[in-house]
């Protein structure tokens, strides 16, 4: 594995302390060109996490890579192109527009040197040498599950995404996701269903694209839901980076390099749910899996991830009591000491939910939250209750409130 620097950082011991006050300026001015030289080396074309790790780590740190020769530079073994845009100052040129173009925008850069950039992420095999966020930077630090499985859910795997994240989030735990269509725009909207003693959930998108660039564009106002409510949106790509399908598969080593476990929810053989499951193991975090259908498709990833040893989800709970002591203590103390096995349970429950009117609480009852089920049997299983009229009325209503979700096919199903 690769030596990565220790974080470098200015603390607030040197401004108590009246002969070092005229120092400070000049820390940070340093802490700041140290960022840079990270930008620079990291929008170099040709250079990978890898080959600059390398480099920092032969060079003792960033600028001091930027100030080498360009024989020095191509002594370090790397690309001939890298090392002509480096020694020309091209890399820097683009760099400082880079963070200009973050700050406009109202994003923010996270570099190997802050102390904002993860420990967990800094212990991986190739940990990303910029991040760019928008959001609360400090969530970045706290532990959390990632939450990752197929674009193409059933509607008990969509609802199990859901229940587990908001429960995992109502509980203190950071939900991680891609955004991407189906497991994980479920988790995020269950994050952020989440109610607590401190408010809503909190989750954190990791996206394959720049932080300016939505995709999938109908997840724009998950999107703006997430930092709205604190969350944050991260990326280790350059503003602008479009959806390339290869930035994905890549992405996904940070969602598991920053999370204390990985927990997933319906996953096809050749999903590339199982290169983070994949990921996980090689970074040596925990791997959960919520069981299926065996006849399904889509079981078969977290079913046979199961039988290699992964542990069975089938509540939050199940998640909870793998995580190692010291994980525990730092969420129950972040959440101000409530203790979170059952005692205060009474601090953490779904969000409080009008009660129905009587048609439709009678369509509400009659649908499953794990199996759709077709308008026609439904209309007949209420034969003798309600006219045919009433329950689409019932239907349209308990859609609007989001009790009720509409399937392809007239098929329906209740949320949890």
């Amino acid at each position: 594995m690769l030596h990565h620097p220790p974080v470098t950082e200015t603390t607030a011991e040197t401004s108590n302390q009246p002969e070092m006050n005229q120092q400070a300026p000049a820390a940070a001015t340093v802490l700041e060109g140290e960022r840079l030289a990270w930008l620079a080396l990291t929008m170099t074309p040709g250079l990978g996490p890898t080959r600059i790790w390398r480099a920092v780590n032969a060079c003792g740190s960033a600028e001091a890579v930027l100030e080498r020769p360009l024989t020095q530079l191509e002594a370090l073994r790397l690309p001939a192109a890298s090392a002509q845009a480096i020694a020309s100052g091209k890399s820097l040129a683009e760099a400082e527009q880079e963070w200009k173009r973050v700050q406009e925008s109202g994003g923010a850069l996270v570099a190997p040197v802050d102390a904002e950039y993860p420990e967990r992420l800094r212990e991986i095999f190739d940990p990303p040498t910029m991040l760019w966020i928008r959001g609360d930077r400090a969530l970045l630090a706290q532990p959390g599950i990632a939450v990752v499985g197929t674009r193409h859910p059933t509607p008990y795997g969509t609802g199990m995404a859901e229940m587990l994240s908001r429960d995992l989030a109502a509980h203190g735990l950071i939900i991680l996701s891609g955004m991407a269509r189906g497991v994980d725009t479920a988790a995020h909207r269950g994050a952020l269903a989440a109610r607590c003693n401190q408010g809503p959930g909190k989750t954190v998108a990791v996206w394959g694209t720049g932080i300016d660039v939505i995709y999938p564009k109908e997840n724009k106002r998950l999107a703006e839901q997430i930092l709205e409510a604190g969350g944050a949106i991260l990326s280790e790509y350059p503003m602008g980076t479009f959806p390339a399908p290869q930035n994905f598969p890549i992405r996904n080593r940070i969602l598991s390099g920053m999370s204390v476990g990985v927990l997933v929810i319906e996953a096809s053989e050749n999903s590339g749910t199982r290169i983070t499951a994949r990921c996980a193991l090689e970074q040596n975090r925990e791997v959960f899996a919520v069981p299926g259908n065996v006849t399904s498709k889509s079981s078969w990833g977290p079913n046979t991830l199961i039988k290699q040893g992964a542990k069975l989800v089938a509540t939050w709970e199940d998640v909870w009591e793998e995580l190692p002591t010291q994980i525990r203590v730092e969420v129950e103390d972040r959440m101000g000491g409530a203790s979170l096995n059952g005692a205060d349970a009474s601090l953490f429950s779904k969000p409080d939910l009008p009660a129905l009117p009587e048609d439709q609480a009678q369509v509400f009852d009659a649908l499953r939250p794990d199996e759709p089920l077709q308008l026609d049997e439904l209309v007949e299983q209420l034969e003798g209750k309600l006219s045919s009229s009433e329950i689409f009325t019932a239907l349209f209503g308990l859609e609007l409130a989001g009790r009720v979700r509409a399937m392809p096919g007239k098929n329906y199903v209740k949320t949890f």
